[in-house]
């Protein structure tokens, strides 16, 4: 059984699973899945003086346990259940980053691109830095994150999350293939 829990699923277990998330929390409470927002009510709660944070937080705090149990969960499986074996990489894959000098995957991440030392070069700022805020100004941008808009947002046959993650898809394409080979030659 471990065994099992320890190796990646399926995409026809791990989908159909992520994606009954949506019915459950329409049913149990016409609730909408998202994780962007929860870090409004944490702002919310924190700093409540700033006109833009000036809610009923209170009402949304399903959404925080909701995070915090991601959060836990996360940290219950890289602790206890990781699988001890390097990441699996496609061959193809990893003939192409070994060209810009990625070969660990013993991690998530590659530790080559991921660490203290690199975030203090321009390759670490640009990847991690402008990378990370990309990501927080488009999901401000877009009204939400990816999991909003392309889980609960098409699942309700919303237009603007249609359009958000065909923007995301095409963003992403662009970034893995146009843009990421230069900066990774730094």
């Amino acid at each position: 059984m471990l065994e099992t829990i320890q190796q990646p699923w399926p995409w026809y277990v791990a989908g159909p699973l992520i994606g009954l998330t949506v019915p459950i929390l329409l049913i149990i409470g016409n609730k909408s899945f998202g994780i962007s927002s929860s870090l409004r009510h944490i702002c919310a709660a924190c700093i409540p003086n700033i006109p833009f944070f000036k809610y009923e937080w209170k009402k949304e705090i399903w959404n925080l346990f909701f995070v915090t149990g991601i959060l836990l969960g996360g940290f219950i499986s890289v602790e206890l259940l990781s699988n001890p074996l390097p990441m699996i990489v496609a061959p193809t894959l990893a003939a192409d980053l070994s060209i810009y000098g990625i070969s660990d995957y013993s991690g998530l991440v590659p530790s080559e691109l991921f660490n203290w030392t690199t975030l203090f070069t321009l390759k670490g700022f640009f990847l991690i830095v402008v990378g990370g805020f990309m990501v927080g100004f488009g999901t401000r941008y877009a009204g939400g994150c990816t999991s909003g808009h392309a889980i609960m947002g098409l699942s309700t046959l919303q237009l603007p999350s249609l359009i958000a993650t065909c923007c995301f898809m095409a963003g992403g394409f662009l970034m893995a293939n146009l843009i990421l080979p230069y900066i990774l030659k730094f």
